[in-house]
C-alpha cells in the first residue's frame, strides 16, 4: 500500500486487505454477538475490545464502559475518529442461532455488533501499516446510543481532542439494502427528537353523576385530537415532522370518572425551528383545553438526540470510496432524510464528519426482517465492505490533507 499517489490502487488493496480478514471479521462479530449488554453496562463488550486492542498492539483508554483507541501513524498530521455503538436491545434472541445470545432477554438486534466489528476490522489493517501514513486515527467505541445518548458524554470526556479529531465516520447496517449496496446523503440525513409526557388531572365522581366531576379521559380524548393539528395545520407542509402519542394511562373502574391520565409520546423534526415551535404548541393546546374543561395539565418535555446533519466534503468523500470499490451502481444517493435519530448527531456537532448504511440484507429472503426486531440478522458477507470503506476513507483523508500541506 505504499502507492498511496494513486489513490484508486489504494482503495482497491484496501479492499482486497478487508477481504482476505472475512473468516476473522465473522468471528469477532458472533463473538460480540453473544455478549449482548445494555447502555452503560456494556462491561464484557468493553473487555472484549480492550483485549483485542491489546493485541493488536493499539493504545487505548476507557470513560467507564466507553473505549478509544488511537493509531498514529509515521508522521504527525490531521485524525480521524471512527465511531463504533456498543449497546444492545432488550429482546430475546430465538436459540436456534449457533451464536445466539448468552444474555437471558438482550439481543444486538440493531446491528452495533456489526459496527463494532467493523471498526476492529479498520483497526486491525490499519495497525499493520502506521508506517505507511502520516496523521492518526482514532476508534470510538461508544456506549448507550439506544439510551441515554453514550456520544454527549464521551465528547464531555474530550475523546475528540489529544489529538484532535479533523473528521468523524459513522455507519449503520439496514436490512432493505443487500449486502454489497452502501447508502449516503448529504445534509440532514436523521431526525430530532423529544420525549413526551402529559398529566391530565381532573376530579372523580361516580359515572352515574358525570356533572359532579371532570372526566381526564375526556379531556385527554380532545387533547389528543388537537394534538395531531399541530403538523397537519400549523406547520408548513414543505416541514418534517412527527407527534406520536404511543401510550395512555387512566381510570380505575368502569363507574368512576378518572380523575387522573398520563399520556406518553414523542415529538419528531428535521429543524430545531420546528422541534421549538411543537414544542411551544403542545403546552398551548395541552393547558388550554385541559382549562376549557375545567381540569389541569403537566406537561414535560425531555430533549432527546438533535437533527443528524452530514458535511457535504465528508459525505462526497465516503461516496467516491464506495464507488471505487463496488462500482456506481451499488452506491446509493438518499435523498429524502428520515424521523429515526442517532446520536452520531452531537459527533457531527463538533466535528465535520458522515454517516452513511451499509447494506446488510440477505439476497433471496422472502421477508426483510427490521431492526428492532428478534429474527433481525446480518448477511455477513457486508462486513469487509464496511471495513474497506471506512479504512479507505480515513486513509483517503489523511493522504490528501497530507498533500495540501505538503503542497
Amino acid at each position: 500500500m505504499a502507492q498511496w499517489k494513486n489513490l484508486a490502487f489504494l482503495q482497491k488493496e484496501v479492499f482486497f486487505e478487508s477481504r482476505a480478514m472475512e473468516e476473522w471479521l465473522i468471528e469477532m462479530r458472533r463473538s460480540i454477538h453473544r455478549i449482548p449488554e445494555p447502555g452503560n453496562k456494556e462491561q464484557k463488550t468493553s473487555s472484549f475490545i480492550c483485549k483485542m486492542l491489546e493485541e493488536m498492539d493499539i493504545p487505548h483508554r476507557s470513560y467507564g464502559t466507553a473505549v478509544v483507541g488511537l493509531i498514529e501513524g509515521k508522521e504527525p498530521g490531521r485524525c480521524v475518529a471512527l465511531r463504533a455503538d456498543m449497546d444492545a436491545l432488550p429482546l430475546e434472541e430465538p436459540s436456534d442461532r449457533p451464536y445466539a445470545s448468552l444474555h437471558h432477554g438482550y439481543m444486538h438486534a440493531c446491528g452495533h455488533d456489526a459496527h463494532m466489528t467493523v471498526a476492529l476490522g479498520v483497526a486491525r489493517l490499519l495497525a499493520a501499516h502506521r508506517r505507511d501514513f502520516s496523521g492518526s486515527v482514532k476508534f470510538l467505541f461508544q456506549p448507550a446510543e439506544e439510551t441515554t445518548g453514550g456520544a454527549k458524554a464521551m465528547i464531555e470526556a474530550g475523546c475528540l481532542e489529544n489529538p484532535h479529531v479533523d473528521l468523524v465516520l459513522g455507519l449503520h447496517v439496514v436490512p432493505e439494502l443487500m449486502a454489497g449496496m452502501v447508502e449516503v446523503k448529504i445534509g440532514p440525513f436523521y431526525g430530532t427528537s423529544d420525549s413526551l409526557e402529559i398529566i391530565v388531572k381532573g376530579r372523580s365522581s361516580h359515572a352515574a353523576y358525570p356533572e359532579q366531576g371532570v372526566d381526564a379521559i375526556v379531556v385527554s380524548a380532545s387533547i389528543i385530537q388537537a394534538l395531531q393539528t399541530i403538523v397537519s395545520r400549523s406547520i408548513s407542509a414543505l416541514d418534517n415532522a412527527v407527534l406520536t402519542i404511543g401510550k395512555i394511562q387512566g381510570g380505575v373502574r368502569s363507574n368512576i370518572l378518572a380523575n387522573e391520565v398520563i399520556m406518553i409520546g414523542t415529538i419528531r423534526a428535521l429543524s430545531e425551528d420546528v422541534q421549538c415551535f411543537m414544542r411551544t404548541r403542545v403546552k398551548e393546546i395541552c393547558t388550554e383545553i385541559a382549562a376549557a374543561f375545567g381540569a389541569s395539565c403537566e406537561v414535560h418535555i425531555r430533549p432527546s438526540y438533535p437533527v443528524m446533519i452530514n458535511d457535504q466534503s465528508a459525505t462526497e468523500l465516503v461516496r467516491d470510496t464506495a464507488i471505487s470499490i463496488l462500482g456506481e451502481s451499488n452506491v446509493i444517493m438518499r435523498q429524502q432524510p428520515n424521523l429515526g435519530v442517532e446520536d452520531f448527531a452531537y459527533f457531527l456537532r463538533e466535528r465535520p464528519g458522515t454517516f452513511w448504511h451499509l447494506g446488510c440484507g440477505k439476497p433471496g429472503m422472502e421477508k426483510i426482517h427490521p431492526l428492532h426486531s428478534a429474527e433481525f440478522d446480518i448477511d455477513e458477507s457486508c462486513l469487509p465492505i464496511g471495513v474497506a470503506i471506512q479504512a479507505a476513507s480515513a486513509l483517503t483523508f489523511l493522504h490528501l490533507r497530507n498533500q495540501e500541506s505538503c503542497g
